[in-house]
């Protein structure tokens, strides 16, 4: 039937349980994987074997680790969304103009997924890498995003992935989100004040093309450089512009 979902095959399923894992660890032997999974040793072994065999895991002396096939894959997936071809000489325009840490987000499976990034002079330490999906509802361009969904999505959105307080400043409650976002809509641009981390601001604007939300640009930086006017008007406006930029070679691209 079309649109329902089905169930994943259990080996399947185990095998991307087994990588996630190793992701997660930074690497793990037999006997940890076993544990993890509540998997047999010897069933655990033969999916470290096969994964090792196809290139997806490497052995370190026992030590499996996530292999770097899954790069050439992740760059590849990258290389093939739109807004990613057009957009990243913005982001590079921004992060110069602003010296700030300029980024690129896209939604999937009801998270953000940063697809490209950019440290201007004064840019902090990036935390968040290429290809990590995070939450939506405690960044700039993850409410940038929710703002241009249709309403039915965003609370399939909240009712799957909650509303995680990230720190006193994060909106937890539905209704104090949809104000949020209604406000976003209005104004064409998202700020995250703190909510994510404290004495940290952003600002991002959503992208679209015909009439659904592809991704979201931002900027980011800490308090004391992102204040007053820069924080009111001048980034804005900046963000606004380059999100506009990629909508429309997006959209005639």
């Amino acid at each position: 039937m079309s649109g329902a979902k089905t169930k994943p095959l259990k080996s399947l399923r185990s095998a991307f349980e087994i990588v996630d894992y190793l992701k997660r660890s930074g690497g793990a032997g037999v006997t940890d994987v076993a544990n993890e999974l509540s998997l047999p040793k010897s069933t655990a072994h033969v999916y470290l074997s096969s994964l090792e065999e196809i290139g997806f895991a490497v052995n370190d002396e026992g030590t499996y680790r996530v292999g770097m096939r899954f790069l050439d894959i992740g760059e590849n997936a990258r290389s093939q969304k739109q807004i990613y071809q057009v957009g990243c000489e913005e982001v590079d325009r921004l992060a110069a103009e602003t010296g700030e840490l300029a980024s690129m987000m896209i939604p999937e499976h009801g998270r953000g997924v940063y697809l490209y990034r950019k440290r201007g002079e004064q840019a902090m330490p990036v935390k968040s890498h290429i290809g990590k999906h995070v939450d939506l509802h405690c960044r700039a361009s993850g409410k940038a995003i929710l703002s241009a969904l249709p309403r039915e999505e965003i609370e399939q959105i909240i009712d799957e992935k909650g509303l995680v307080a990230r720190t006193e400043r994060t909106i937890t409650e539905r209704d104090e989100l949809w104000a949020e976002l209604e406000r976003i809509g209005k104004q064409g641009y998202a700020v995250n004040d703190g909510e994510l981390r404290e004495g940290l601001r952003c600002i991002g604007a959503p992208v679209t093309r015909n009439g659904r939300v592809v991704g979201a640009i931002s900027v980011s930086g800490p308090v004391g450089r992102i204040q007053g006017e820069r924080f009111e008007e001048e980034i804005p406006k900046l963000v606004k512009n380059a999100a506009n930029i990629v909508e429309i070679t997006v959209s005639y691209s």
